[in-house]
């Protein structure tokens, strides 16, 4: 992806295919790393939410509206310091899901619990952004959902590409 080139004075870097904000820092904050997530052990219950959105998104098509996120999700969300979709970027939701990747296989059993209910949460938010096909900050920085999206097809059984 980055090329590098010696000029006499200074280190010149191309960047290929980051946005215009990003840094060298961010070159691991991309799509890419939801495959890299999909890729290891991946809990039973995101294999069951991503296959429900899959399906419906194939049936379907969204094209049904999707309710938004109720005061209840909203607060099991602030509860661990998480945003909503529509204000996550790429690399939040790429540490959210290692997260609740770790609190899906926990022993305890609290944890587990509410790490099913967050990825429950987050797939709603995800429906309701895409049927809408619109996000409330529309904005290159925040694109948080496809990366939730990217990470759902990449486990997902049913999706073909």
């Amino acid at each position: 992806m980055e090329s590098f080139t010696y000029s006499e004075n200074n280190l010149v870097t191309q960047t290929t295919g980051l946005s215009a904000l990003s840094t060298e820092k961010d070159k691991f904050s991309s799509l890419s790393t939801s495959a890299m997530l999909a890729r290891s052990e991946v809990p039973p219950s995101h294999r069951r939410v991503a296959d429900n959105y899959m399906i419906i998104k194939k049936i379907y098509g969204f094209s049904a509206m999707q309710s938004r996120i109720s005061h209840a999700d909203k607060a099991l969300l602030a509860k661990y310091d998480f945003n909503p979709l529509e204000f996550s970027t790429i690399k939040q939701i790429n540490e959210e899901l290692a997260y609740l990747k770790k609190w899906s296989v926990s022993h305890e059993s609290v944890l587990r619990t509410e790490a099913d209910e967050l990825i429950q949460i987050r797939c709603k938010e995800l429906k309701y952004i895409v049927s809408s096909s619109y996000a409330t900050i529309t904005n290159e920085v925040y694109n948080g959902y496809m990366a939730l999206n990217k990470y759902f097809e990449d486990i997902s059984k049913y999706y073909n590409n």
